[in-house]
């Protein structure tokens, strides 16, 4: 008999479903947990109960006996049309949801996490927030990280700018965090803000015990209302419920798959450090102030360029192919200081005779790119590559992005990719930095 022949009878025997709450009794020991499903060709006499703890357990069906604790719903996408109250004592603050993990239930028929909370929902699962500020609130996307794109940054930095326009006092932003630094930076270049525009995710969805979105959404919210008028990630800074850290979004990389305190600062340090819900400036920064500037808007970029990432072994075909496919630009994600092998260099100053801007980054992240050390790196600069100096390569692929949205002449290119626009790069990369 197969498993789910096996699960099948099982289940009909006690009139269980799945996505119910049920309690299996065994000996002595019971279990109580929501009921999955599993893939067809899974072991022989096994259900699989998600616990109040938020992990999964599989537990043998043999020897034991089964009952209803809680006849279980399919996810909801909403909780209803009711508005949230508004409180003229308090500021009011733009909550844009784009998909993620923070906005996403589990599907107890596979166990899989899929994005279905809208931003509104957010709100009403986290009914602390309303401690803190009123809210306008918008699902922008649905969608997970891995599926956005250059023309969605465009999107939410209009979104984004009229809901400023319209009175906002501060932006939260949730969002998937495997992306989340892409569009950090995009937002950072795109938008000069006169109110804080923070964005927040989640490792574990809204809807699990062991979520970390409550405690990033809420510190997002304080953040929010500070004067901190950047573009910032909020996320855990520690693995448990203590604080969380406020990161310049171009210079913040998710760099753990799973920790809760995957973001780190890269060649920088935090903005600022969220405990207790209230903001501690890092006193060593310089940040830009709540209504020192004016809103602008420029989202003008350039979808087509490419990414590219040097390895042993690398061909030079991987620098023509996208110069004969028509790429307007080049990021490289080089070695060491910034290099690559020799044999690359001709195809590179292909690329800067046919106007199209090559830009080299380090694999190593920390640190700061400089080609004038070795020989390698002065005929890469003679080829015409640019340095990406101390910029991670993930920022310096969305500045890129941005530059030629402004210009499509090489040299123009490169003097704003050579500006500090968004305090994408530092003036020094130090061994604090890296040790922070």
């Amino acid at each position: 008999m197969t498993y789910k022949e096996n699960a099948k009878k099982y289940i009909e025997n006690y009139n269980l479903g799945v996505g119910d709450t049920i309690k299996i009794n065994k000996e002595d020991i019971s279990y109580t947990g929501i009921l999955l499903d599993r893939p067809e060709d899974a072991d022989d006499g096994y259900l699989v109960l998600k616990l109040s703890s938020g992990y999964n357990i599989g537990v043998a069906i043999e020897n034991t006996t089964a009952e209803l604790v809680e006849k279980g719903e399919k996810p909801k996408i909403g909780f209803g049309e009711t508005e949230i109250p508004n409180d003229p004592s308090k500021q009011n603050i733009s909550i844009v949801s784009t998909g993620g993990t923070v906005s996403s239930v589990i599907d107890y028929r596979t166990g899989a996490v899929h994005p279905a909370f809208t931003a509104s929902d957010l709100v009403k699962a986290n009914p602390e927030l309303l401690d803190y500020a009123n809210y306008n609130v918008k699902a922008l996307y649905n969608i997970l990280s891995e599926d956005m794109k250059p023309e969605y940054w465009v999107k939410a930095a209009e979104e984004i700018a009229n809901d400023i326009s319209n009175g906002a006092d501060g932006v939260v932003i949730a969002h998937g965090t495997d992306t989340m630094h892409y569009t950090s930076a995009a937002l950072s270049f795109m938008l000069k803000t006169p109110v804080p525009i923070i964005i927040t995710g989640a490792q574990r969805s809204s809807d699990r015990p062991s979520s970390d979105a409550n405690i990033n959404l809420i510190d997002s919210v304080v953040a929010s209302k500070s004067d901190i008028a950047e573009v910032c990630v909020c996320m855990h800074g520690s693995l448990n419920d203590e604080y969380t850290y406020l990161h310049k979004g171009t210079k913040v990389r998710k760099m753990h798959t799973s920790r809760r305190d995957t973001f780190r600062s890269i060649n920088a340090q935090p903005i600022a450090k969220i405990q207790n819900k209230r903001v501690t400036v890092n006193p060593n920064y310089a940040y830009t102030k709540r209504g020192s500037q004016e809103l602008e808007l420029n989202t003008d970029i350039e979808e087509k360029v490419g990414f590219i990432k040097s390895f042993p072994g690398i061909s030079n075909d991987y620098i023509e192919y996208h110069i004969d496919k028509g790429y307007k630009g080049l990021v490289i994600e080089g070695t060491g200081l910034g290099h690559v092998p020799n044999d690359l260099i001709d195809s590179f100053k292909r690329a800067r005779d046919e106007n199209i801007p090559v830009v080299m980054t380090s694999q190593c992240l920390y640190g700061r790119v400089n080609m004038n050390v070795y020989s390698t790196g002065r005929n890469i600069i003679d080829a015409g590559v640019i340095s990406g100096l101390d910029m991670t390569p993930e920022t310096a692929y969305v500045k890129l992005c941005w530059a030629l949205g402004q210009s499509d002449e090489r040299e123009e290119v490169n003097e704003i990719m050579q500006k500090n626009i968004a305090g994408e790069f530092g003036e020094k990369s130090s061994i604090k930095d890296f040790l922070n």
